[in-house]
């Protein structure tokens, strides 16, 4: 099970941290991506990281600002975002397969956790 927590309301130019949760299993030999979903959008690529922990890949959109990283002692995977936009408001969500690689579709994904609420708002 894959949970993803950490979600909130910020003003523009502010950070937060998400993190991604796993119980029952390892993240170590999972790719792990995040993704987010604005409303009335399809949900969207943000990251991943891959099991390797090497080269983890970020959209154009949030490169420079999100940083996606392991904490295998907690078993997490965390996406810090700075300098957040009123564009990056959607709910994120968490996803796992296990393997490499750069995954960006959310149908290479097999588990997902539930959306943490991202707001950007003065």
């Amino acid at each position: 099970q894959l949970q993803a927590f950490g979600g909130g309301l910020v003003q523009p130019g502010g950070s937060l941290r998400l993190s991604c949760l796993a119980s029952g299993f390892t993240l170590d030999y999972y790719t792990i991506g995040w993704f987010r979903q604005a409303p009335g959008k399809e949900r969207e690529w943000v990251s991943c990281i891959s099991s390797s922990s090497s080269s983890p890949t970020y959209d154009d959109s949030v490169k420079g600002r999100f940083t996606i990283s392991r904490d295998n002692g907690k078993n997490t995977v965390d996406l810090q975002m700075n300098n957040l936009k009123p564009e990056d408001t959607a709910v994120y969500y968490c996803a796992a397969v296990i393997g490499i690689g750069v995954l960006t579709s959310p149908r290479q994904y097999d588990y997902w956790g539930q959306g943490t609420l991202v707001t950007v708002s003065s």
